[in-house]
């Protein structure tokens, strides 16, 4: 089984002065990375899907989610700034669940649950990154550790 870490597609511009931008949503393109990511893992065995609770995010496994017949789960936990440990824990509970999990989250925490992933000894035989509407498929959980981190940019 995999965990399938997403980063949200593109939402336009971020603005810190503004209390709603949790509330900004995909734009037109962030929209065509989401359709793109649900067209790659349609086919793969997702069983759960859960989000941070910011709406860009939500929207962007949303078209995966309504293909699956799947709810999407939304959560603080992948929220912009959210604890590592917190999200570590979410991030092991879905890679303990049958099947493939999807997790989406923002640009900080992507990057850090990664780092702590290779500090467990992951290997990344490739490239790394985390570009808007890109996902790592961590593979080989041994209830501590993932074997394995394959980063894959979004293909728009």
């Amino acid at each position: 089984m995999a965990v399938h870490l997403v980063r949200h597609g593109s939402a336009g511009t971020r603005n810190d002065l503004d209390p709603r931008d949790a509330e900004r949503h995909l734009d037109e393109r962030g929209h065509r990375q989401a359709e793109a990511l649900a067209d790659v893992l349609a086919d793969r065995r997702v069983t759960t899907i859960v989000s941070s609770s910011a709406d860009r995010c939500v929207e962007t496994v949303d078209p995966l989610a309504r293909r699956l017949g799947l709810r999407v789960v939304a959560t603080h936990e992948l929220f912009e700034g959210a604890d590592t440990d917190a999200a570590w824990a979410l991030l092991a509970t879905a890679a303990d669940a049958d099947g493939d999990a999807l997790l989406c989250s923002h640009g900080d925490v992507i990057p850090e649950l990664i780092r702590r992933a290779q500090l467990r000894g992951m290997e990344i035989p490739g490239r790394s990154g985390c570009g808007k509407g890109s996902r790592w498929t961590l593979t080989g959980w041994d209830g501590e550790r993932f074997a394995r981190g394959d980063y894959e940019p979004n293909p728009l």
